[in-house]
Formats: C-alpha cells, sequence, structure tokens
C-alpha cells in the first residue's frame, strides 16, 4: 500500500473517531433518558432533543394577560418547561414556571414537598396585568421522580387556578394594624438591635465581599434587613436575605416554615465574590411570630456558614 494510502485511511479513521466522539458526547454523562417515561409521568408529551435532553412544556392559556395595554399571546412568553439532561445517576432538570401572585406559594411549597430547589422568583415583564412572574426550579435524581415533582407544582398551580378563575389580589390574612412594636422586643427576638424609622422598626445585619478588587459591605446594599410595620398584635414585616448560593434553599424553607411568603429570589450584582443572592419576603401575623420565624431563617443560614 502506498505511503499515501496509509494516511488517507488514518485521515479516515481519525474522522469516524472523531464523529463517534460527537454523537455519543451527550451520553457520556449518563444513559439516554426515557422522554415516553417522563412524559407519562408529567401527564405532558416529552421530546428528546438533539443533544439527549428531554423537554416538557406547559402553556398559560388559562389565564388572558396584557402586557402594555395589549393582549399577550402565551407564545410569546407565558410557556412554562422543564428540561431534564442525562448525567450519572440518573438526570440533572431545569425549568422555569409561570406564575401568578397568588400562585407563586403554592407552587414554592409543593416544589420544596417534592424535593425540588427553587432557584429564583422574578418577573420578565412591565405593565403586565395580571402580573406574571417566573419560578426557576432545579433538581437532580431519578427522572421520573424529578417529573413527577414538575407535575406537581404544576397541578399546584391549576388547583389555585380552578378554586378561582383569576389571579387574586392579597394573600390570605388580616393586615397588618397601625399601632405600637416593642423594638427591644424584637431586637432580643432577632440578636441585633432594632431601630425605629418612624412606624418602622427596622433590624439590619451586613454581610461583607469583594468586587473588582475592593472590599464592599452593608453600605453597598450586602445586608440581610428586615422591616416590621403596623403593631405587635398585626403586624407584616418585609425584608431581604442576602445568601451565598448554599444557603439558599434552608433559608427559603426556614420562612415557609414559619408561613412568610418569598416574593423574589435574584442577584443584585455581577463580579461580587463570592457570588451572592437576594431573597425577597413578605410576612403577616404577630411581630413576635414573625421575628421568630425569621430568627429561624438565620439560624438556618449560620448553620451553613459554619460548615
Amino acid at each position: 500500500m502506498r505511503s499515501t494510502d496509509h494516511r488517507d485511511l488514518a485521515r479516515c479513521n481519525l474522522f469516524a473517531w472523531l464523529c463517534a466522539i460527537a454523537l455519543t458526547a451527550p451520553m457520556a454523562r449518563g444513559e439516554g433518558l426515557d422522554a415516553a417515561a417522563i412524559g407519562k409521568v408529567a401527564g405532558v408529551e416529552a421530546k428528546t432533543m438533539p443533544d439527549g435532553v428531554v423537554r416538557i412544556g406547559w402553556s398559560r392559556t388559562d389565564v388572558s394577560v396584557t402586557v402594555d395595554g395589549a393582549r399577550l399571546d402565551p407564545a410569546a412568553g407565558l410557556g412554562s418547561w422543564a428540561a431534564f439532561q442525562p448525567i450519572e445517576g440518573g438526570a440533572m432538570m431545569m425549568g422555569d414556571t409561570v406564575v401568578f401572585e397568588d400562585e407563586i406559594t403554592p407552587a414554592l411549597d409543593t416544589a420544596l414537598a417534592s424535593g425540588l430547589e427553587v432557584t429564583a422568583i422574578h418577573n420578565h415583564f412591565a405593565f403586565d396585568r395580571p402580573r406574571v412572574f417566573f419560578m426557576h426550579l432545579g433538581g437532580h435524581g431519578e427522572p421520573q421522580s424529578l417529573a413527577a415533582g414538575v407535575k406537581s407544582v404544576w397541578d399546584a398551580i391549576r388547583a389555585v387556578r380552578k378554586a378561582h378563575a383569576q389571579p387574586g389580589d392579597r394573600f390570605p390574612g388580616e393586615p397588618a394594624k397601625a399601632g405600637s412594636l416593642d423594638a427591644a422586643a424584637l431586637g432580643a427576638i432577632l440578636g441585633h438591635e432594632a431601630e425605629r424609622q418612624g412606624a418602622v422598626m427596622k433590624v439590619t445585619i451586613p454581610r461583607t465581599g469583594t468586587m473588582h478588587g475592593a472590599s464592599i459591605g452593608g453600605s453597598l446594599g450586602l445586608t440581610t434587613w428586615a422591616a416590621f410595620s403596623g403593631s405587635d398584635a398585626r403586624a407584616s414585616v418585609d425584608g431581604d436575605f442576602i445568601m451565598m448560593a448554599g444557603e439558599v434553599q434552608p433559608v427559603i424553607r426556614a420562612l415557609r416554615g414559619a408561613k412568610i411568603h418569598v416574593v423574589a429570589l435574584h442577584n443584585h450584582m455581577l463580579d461580587e465574590d463570592p457570588r451572592l443572592f437576594f431573597l425577597h419576603y413578605w410576612g403577616k401575623g404577630s411581630a413576635s411570630a414573625l421575628a421568630r420565624g425569621l430568627r429561624a431563617a438565620l439560624d438556618a443560614q449560620g448553620a451553613m456558614d459554619s460548615r
């Protein structure tokens, strides 16, 4: 055989080898996923993408939404979805679920109960009526179990709409009632001084980090804070938790254990170290009960910090 033939054969073998790697790379992380099984559990059609990812979806056609005064077609951004990628030992799931305001808490509670993670809650539009939010979900494990968790979240949302066709305009429970708040008692529960700012009692807990090589802290917005309004018997509380990634799920679980609503979860910065996330919340009830709930979340966060 001529030397050129050997070189041609070598090139063909190399090309075939590279093609084989390209075709099998998506599955190198784990076994291929059974789209039919995932779809059956989720109760919707599941499709396998060219890279081996399996996707399911649900278009929110059940509520009419306007943005900037015009009706928004669901295909223009009202789609809930989840995607499953094969990894060693099962699958990794990521997804985005459309939620209206009165669906946020039921969807979040169901996600947690199903073993899923809630990784973001935020808006995509302005001047939307009713207001639309997006809850990002994550998880890893057995793919059908993950699909069952996603279905449970979507079913919880459907249950809210079955009970009330149109989204509600407030959380359950009595609103705060103007009165006096015991700053000393709130500070004692939270372990941080509560400062009076007019009729509001506010607790601020700074954190430090770095950005662009410079130290940054509370003055630049790196704070966990709580603002209490109303009275000792009927108060409301709102604020932020600033967290590293590993602290997010424990804080969410602690807040929901205290029946404090999570209303947003996102980042505020781009180049900070460590990466920091902000959770915004709202709660109603007695001031002391709300403070104990926040203290439980602070303790859960502290437990992660000490690891």
